[in-house]
């Protein structure tokens, strides 16, 4: 069998193992060591194996991934999620369809400030879901805000999600961040505009708040918002504002983030040893499982463009006649779909790096690329048959409430979604004048560069089993 075979069998071969449901980390590992050794590079793949792991743990980007993860966990576990949801809804007692705009507010902050979609929806399931119930709110409308509002945190910055595109792709993560920010802000205010819209045509669906709930004195919800939603906010902003205005890097933010969330929890007297050695643990292990996902992703791709499957699948899609536009809607599309079975981390290391040696050929950038992308795994969530977030909420949703109600309830906000990336690809603006203004080196964007269809692709690098190209950095590391 020939390379390129051989390549292509090994992706195949890993949809089939994924589908099966082993780990996916060590499933790259063990086909990209068993095709790299059946193939051309023999023993040389073992070498492959050591400088890819090595390479992988001393890449500078990744070092903030677990910082914000323990940041995300410490506030997660500082009981501030109540206080912060009771805060929003006072203040935003007099506006129609509030509860929903309480909801929304609340998740958007909240999962800003974790990044961790599983807690965020199933805490907000547990107390802003029942709240919008007794209310008297439509059971779909209800479910669809708090699993749409859960999911922002992977698009809004300081994203976990954009530091391991910007470490895959080798995109600056300070821009990304700052490309993301403007349609992040915006995704979320079209939410909170749907559900002002069905508090205002449909009132039934979503009732106003009794009157004596409504009048609340200023002071009082100054003194809420004082106690829960300005500490919060002051410390995403001055994590975000630090790296947007290149006051520290990605990691060294990270690290102050996670020092203002502990002193935030000792405030709020939350800061127990048991809830730190918790937050702990389950920091070691989802930073083992993103560096994990790295080393097997970065062995599999290796493997798989030296037997020639990326220049397969670059004849391929050229093959297609596809301009900039029908590439991204091909590439979207399959993201899309992949965001069934797999979650945004696999999806993130794994096959976006297949796309990414195509978007010069169609003069796209990948910092444009990037932010569709975090826009299209907001759908992933929340899209049938395999929306997780449905099922976090499903899983603390009362009985009554049934799979299908809540799936009924997601599809207007998906449909927000793709209108949301079909803004941002018509006026790419929304997403690269921010990182334009600020750091003065404008992307190219899908109408930035003259079509490049045609044109013989980039000569693919060679690769060889000996050399200096086992001991070449990995994407990304000098970011």
């Amino acid at each position: 069998m020939s390379d390129p075979a051989l390549g292509l069998t090994m992706l195949v071969m890993f949809i089939f193992v994924i589908m099966l449901g082993f780990p996916i980390a060590f499933s790259l590992m063990a086909l990209g060591l068993f095709f790299g050794y059946v193939g051309s590079l023999g023993d040389n793949v073992f070498i492959l194996f050591v400088q890819r792991t090595y390479a992988v743990m001393a890449n500078d980007v990744l070092i903030s991934v677990p910082l914000f993860v323990f940041m995300g966990y410490v506030i997660e576990r500082a009981n501030i999620l109540d206080r912060l949801f009771r805060s929003l809804q006072l203040a935003s007692g007099a506006i129609p369809g509030s509860l929903a705009v309480a909801t929304l507010a609340t998740c958007a902050l909240f999962a800003t400030a974790t990044g961790i979609v599983g807690a965020v929806v199933t805490l907000m399931g547990l107390l802003a879901f029942p709240a919008m119930l007794r209310a008297g709110y439509d059971v779909r409308l209800a479910a669809g805000v708090t699993c749409a509002g859960g999911c922002l945190g992977i698009l809004i910055p300081p994203s976990i999600m954009l530091i391991l595109y910007g470490a895959t792709a080798g995109v600056s993560v300070v821009q990304l961040y700052a490309a993301a920010f403007i349609p992040g802000l915006m995704l979320a205010g079209l939410y909170i505009l749907y559900a002002i819209g069905v508090g205002v045509v449909y009132p039934d669906r979503a009732p106003r708040l009794p009157l004596e709930e409504r009048n609340v004195p200023v002071l009082r919800i100054l003194a809420a918002l004082a106690t829960s939603f300005f500490p919060l906010a002051a410390l995403i902003a001055m994590v975000l504002g630090a790296i947007l205005m290149g006051l520290a890097t990605p990691s060294e933010a990270a690290a102050m983030g996670s020092l203002g969330s502990l002193v935030l929890a000792a405030c709020y007297r939350a800061l127990t040893f048991d809830r730190l050695k918790e937050s702990v643990l389950l920091t070691a292990r989802t930073s083992a499982m993103v560096c994990w996902l790295f080393v097997g992703s970065f062995i599999f791709s290796s493997v798989f463009g030296y037997l020639g499957g990326q220049q397969m699948i670059e004849n391929f899609v050229e093959s297609l006649n596809l301009n900039s536009f029908t590439f991204m809607l091909l590439a979207q599309a399959i993201i899309f779909v992949l965001g069934w079975p797999l979650e945004w981390t696999e999806i993130i290391v794994i096959f976006v790096p297949i796309f990414l040696p195509l978007l010069d050929n169609f003069g796209i950038s990948p910092l444009f690329f990037g932010v569709m992308i975090a826009l299209n795994l907001q759908t992933s969530f929340l899209s049938p048959p395999v929306a997780m977030a449905t099922f976090y909420l499903k899983g603390v949703a009362p009985r009554h409430v049934t799979l299908e109600s809540i799936f009924a309830g997601v599809m207007p906000f998906i449909y927000i979604v793709i209108s949301c990336m079909a803004l941002v690809y018509i006026f790419p603006e929304i997403a690269l004048w921010l990182p334009d203004y600020l750091y003065g080196n404008e992307p190219m964007t899908p109408e930035a560069l003259n079509e490049l269809e045609g044109a013989p692709p980039p000569a693919a690098e060679e690769i060889k089993p000996e050399g200096d190209f086992f001991d070449a950095p990995v994407e990304g590391e000098n970011d």
